[in-house]
């Protein structure tokens, strides 16, 4: 993936195919709705070793961390902020979602096809997090 930051395409890279192209939607799909809601660009790095985006704006939105294991080699994992209501919000408006522990780990299995629309909804509600109710759906 171009224009990607290199630590983001160096630790993706070591990543299953199945988990570096769903991997990489995703972060299509996180570029396009910070865009789509005016958040502003999004910081891209790593935060426990994971990659993570979160608005370059202070007091827009919270941080969505996502990583892969060999240890769970079918699932890609997003993370949210524990101190959130976020994972707690999907389960309800996604109930059908293979895993989610309600607190802050979303998970999808790499078998299947992404479910692109609640990972940009996911991505929505943690990109605007702080910002008024009425906006973050």
């Amino acid at each position: 993936m171009t224009h990607a930051p290199a630590l983001l395409l160096s630790t993706i890279s070591h990543w299953s195919d199945p988990a570096q192209r769903a991997a990489w939607t995703c972060r299509a799909v996180f570029l396009e709705t910070a865009a789509r809601n005016s958040v502003g660009p999004l910081g891209e790095d790593l935060k426990w070793g994971q990659p993570a985006w979160r608005p370059v704006k202070p007091r827009t939105g919270s941080t969505l961390r996502m990583d892969w294991s060999q240890s769970d080699p079918h699932q890609l994992a997003l993370f949210v902020d524990c101190k959130t209501d976020l994972a707690e919000r999907m389960r309800e408006l996604y109930p059908d979602l293979p895993s989610n522990d309600g607190r802050r780990r979303i998970a999808f299995d790499l078998r299947a096809d992404l479910p692109e629309q609640a990972v940009s909804h996911l991505a929505q509600m943690t990109f605007t997090y702080h910002l008024k109710p009425a906006l973050t759906g």
